[in-house]
C-alpha cells in the first residue's frame, strides 16, 4: 500500500502516452482524438498489452490502482458532460424540438424491436448473459445498448468539426440527449427487474425528472446570481470556482445515488449555468485538464475489462456480426429516416444518422454497468465494445463524406474546436 501513489503516477504516465500516440495516429487518418483514446484504452487492456506482457500489465494496473482509476474516470466523464452542457444552445434546441424528438424516438423504437428479436437467440449462448437473466430483460438491455448514442463523443465530433451552435449540431445534440435519457431510464428498469427491486426504476425516473425540472427552473434563476458576479469581476474567481465545483459534485452525487449516472448530473447543471463570462472562463480553466488527463482514465478502465479474444470463437463471431448489423440499421438508418420525415434535407439527415450511430463513451458506460451488476457476461461485453468502436470509427468518415466536404465548399463550415 505504501507504493500506491508511485504506482498510480506511473500508470497515469503510461495511459497519457498511449492515448496521445494512438490519438495522434487517429487524427492522421481523419478521426477525432477521442476515438484514438478509446482504442488506446482497449490496447492497454488484456487484449494487447496484457496479452503479450501479462507480468508488466499486472504490475502496472494493480487492484489498488484500478480503484483509483475508476474514481478518476467517473470524475472525468462527469466534468466533461458539465462542459458539454454549458455549450448547449437551449434556444436552438427549442427551435428544433420536433425534429429532435422524432429522431430520438425512431432511434429508440427500432433498436428495441431488434433487441427483442435478438434476445431469445442470444440468451441461449453461454457467456453472453447471466444464467438468471430472463428473455425480456435481455431484450431490454440489448435495446438500450443498441439505442444508446455516444453523447460526449458526438459532442466532441461536433466541436472538432466546427459545428458548435449550428442548426445541425444542435439537432444532433438535442436528439442524443433525449435518446440517452430514455436509454438510461430503460437501463434502470432492467437493473430493477434484475435485482427484484421495483422501487429502483421509480426512484431513478421520478428523481431524474424532478432534478432536471428544478435545475432548469428554480436552479437556473439561482445560478444567474453567480453569472452576475462573474460578469462584474470579468472572470471566475477562486470562490466562485469552489462553489461551482461543489454544485457539480452534489449534482453528480444525486443522479448517481438515484441510479441514473453522474454524467447526467453534470450535463443538467451545465445547461442550467448562465451564459457569458462564467461559462467562457469555466471552459477555459476546466476543459484542458478534463479532456487530456481525466477522460483517458475512463477509456483505460473500460479497456481493462475487455477481452477481445473471446470474440474470435466461431459462435461469437456470428453474434458480433448480427449485433453490429442490427446496431447500424436500428440506429443510423432509423435516425436518417426520421430526420427526412420531419423535413430535413437528405444531406443533413444523413449527417444526423452518422452522428447518432456513434456510441463510444456512453456505450462503454452502459455495458460496464451491465457487467458490474451481473446482467451480461465477458463475451457480450467484448462484443459490445467492438460494436462501440466500429460504429464510432464510422461516424467521422461518413459525416465528412455526406456533409463536411460539401459544407466547406459552401463556406459554411470551419474546422476549429476542441483540440482533444
Amino acid at each position: 500500500m505504501q507504493h500506491l501513489p508511485a504506482s498510480f503516477f506511473l500508470q497515469m504516465a503510461a495511459i497519457l502516452l498511449a492515448c496521445r500516440v494512438v490519438g495522434w495516429v487517429g487524427r492522421k487518418i481523419g478521426q477525432p482524438q477521442v476515438v484514438g483514446e478509446m482504442i488506446a484504452g482497449v490496447l492497454l487492456g488484456p487484449s494487447l498489452f496484457g496479452y503479450f506482457f501479462p507480468t508488466q500489465s499486472a504490475q502496472l494496473f494493480t487492484a489498488d490502482t484500478r480503484g483509483m482509476l475508476f474514481i478518476g474516470s467517473q470524475l472525468g466523464v462527469g466534468l466533461y458532460m458539465f462542459l458539454v452542457g454549458m455549450e448547449f444552445k437551449t434556444e436552438l434546441f427549442r427551435s428544433r424540438v420536433r425534429s429532435a424528438a422524432s429522431v430520438s424516438i425512431a432511434g429508440m423504437v427500432v433498436p428495441f424491436i431488434l433487441g427483442a428479436l435478438l434476445a431469445p437467440w442470444l440468451i441461449k449462448i453461454p457467456g453472453l448473459f447471466s444464467p438468471t437473466t430472463k428473455v425480456y430483460e435481455a431484450g431490454l438491455f440489448m435495446g438500450a445498448a443498441i439505442a444508446i448514442t455516444a453523447f460526449p463523443m458526438l459532442a466532441r465530433i461536433i466541436y472538432e468539426r466546427g459545428l458548435s451552435g449550428t442548426s445541425l449540431g444542435t439537432l444532433a445534440l438535442a436528439a442524443g440527449a433525449i435518446d440517452d435519457a430514455a436509454a438510461w431510464c430503460v437501463l434502470a428498469i432492467v437493473l430493477a427487474s434484475f435485482s427484484g427491486d421495483s422501487k429502483m426504476a421509480i426512484i431513478a425516473i421520478a428523481g431524474g425528472t424532478l432534478f432536471a425540472g428544478l435545475m432548469l427552473t428554480v436552479g437556473k434563476k439561482l445560478l444567474a446570481k453567480l453569472g452576475t458576479i462573474a460578469e462584474r469581476e470579468g472572470k471566475v474567481n477562486p470562490t466562485l470556482m469552489a462553489i461551482i465545483l461543489m454544485l457539480f459534485c452534489l449534482s453528480a452525487w444525486f443522479t448517481d445515488t438515484i441510479g441514473i449516472h453522474t454524467v447526467f448530473g453534470g450535463f443538467i447543471l451545465g445547461i442550467a449555468m448562465p451564459r457569458g463570462v462564467i461559462t467562457q472562463d469555466l471552459t477555459k480553466k476546466l476543459e484542458p485538464f478534463t479532456v487530456i488527463f481525466l477522460l483517458p482514465m475512463f477509456f483505460t478502465y473500460s479497456g481493462l475489462n475487455t477481452r477481445l479474444a473471446v470474440v474470435f470463437q466461431p459462435s461469437m463471431m456470428l453474434v458480433a456480426i448480427a449485433i453490429l448489423v442490427a446496431s447500424m440499421v436500428g440506429k443510423g438508418v432509423a435516425c436518417w429516416a426520421a430526420a427526412r420525415l420531419t423535413g430535413e434535407d437528405n444531406r443533413t439527415a444523413l449527417a444526423v444518422g452518422a452522428l447518432m450511430n456513434s456510441r463510444g463513451l456512453m456505450e462503454l458506460i452502459i455495458i460496464n454497468i451491465g457487467l458490474q451488476k451481473g446482467v451480461i457476461g465477458s463475451g457480450l461485453f467484448a462484443i459490445l465494445v467492438i460494436m462501440a468502436v466500429v460504429t464510432t470509427l464510422m461516424a467521422s468518415p461518413i459525416f465528412e463524406y455526406v456533409y463536411g466536404r460539401h459544407a466547406r465548399k459552401a463556406g459554411a463550415l470551419g474546422l476549429g474546436g476542441i483540440d482533444g
